[in-house]
């Protein structure tokens, strides 16, 4: 894919290095930073296509850079962890991250993972030139596509970006039944190696904000043995 920067931040030089060759190898261009705040500095100057962050770094951490940066921008961000708890999976998606890996993790599975986020970005991208009124609603609920933005009546939901784009394709494909592993191949872009507990946490965030009892959802409904769907 040309023409994309990545910005990896990595505090150990050796993989930095590794992470670097091959990037550039694949046509990538690269850019570094070895600490969180020579990493916020990085995003803000060069503005790249997509932030390959480590979680433990100085000065500030992973989820400190990703709270600042997803502030600022809608960067894709994959962040990189050696901790395998669920629940630093969870914070990480939480304070805006767009995906993680698992380190030790194979190249072949990262590159799969950074071309299906500059995917996703370049088709938000495309989807924003199109007509300006795409709008799909059920009842007070209402997204609109080209801001992706959503609200329920005047509430403005503020969804973190996989959020939306789980949201917006269960309402584009209402009635319609979805595995945890179609989902994540249709919103995330792959299903290799990743956790189907991932789409029940954005699962649960979206309840949380769109149905009037979360415990009770009767807009995303979970089909016993399947997955969910979107009653409209």
């Amino acid at each position: 894919m040309p023409d994309k920067t990545i910005l990896v931040v990595e505090d150990e030089e050796n993989l930095r290095e590794t992470l670097r060759y091959k990037l550039n190898a694949e046509g990538y261009r690269v850019i570094t930073a070895v600490d969180g705040e020579q990493a916020v500095e990085q995003a803000r100057s060069k503005s790249p296509d997509l932030v390959l962050l480590d979680l433990m770094l100085p000065k500030l951490d992973g989820f400190d850079v990703c709270r600042i940066l997803r502030k600022e921008s809608a960067v894709s961000i994959l962040m990189l962890t050696a901790k395998g708890e669920e629940v630093e999976k969870i914070v990480g998606l939480e304070v805006g991250a767009d995906d993680y890996v698992t380190k030790p993790f194979s190249m072949r599975e990262l590159l799969a993972r950074i071309k299906a986020l500059l995917r996703r970005a370049d088709n938000g991208a495309k989807e924003a030139e199109g007509p300006a009124d795409v709008v799909l609603t059920a009842g007070d609920l209402k997204i609109d596509l080209t801001q992706h933005r959503a609200w329920v009546g005047e509430n403005n939901l503020g969804l973190k970006l996989r959020e939306f784009d789980l949201l917006a394709f269960l309402m584009k494909n209402r009635a319609r039944a979805f595995s945890r592993d179609q989902l994540l191949d249709q919103v995330w872009g792959y299903t290799a190696g990743v956790d189907t507990r991932t789409v029940d946490v954005h699962i649960h965030w979206l309840r949380e904000k769109i149905e009037t009892d979360p415990g009770h959802p009767q807009r995303i409904t979970t089909i016993r043995g399947l997955g969910y769907r979107f009653e409209g």
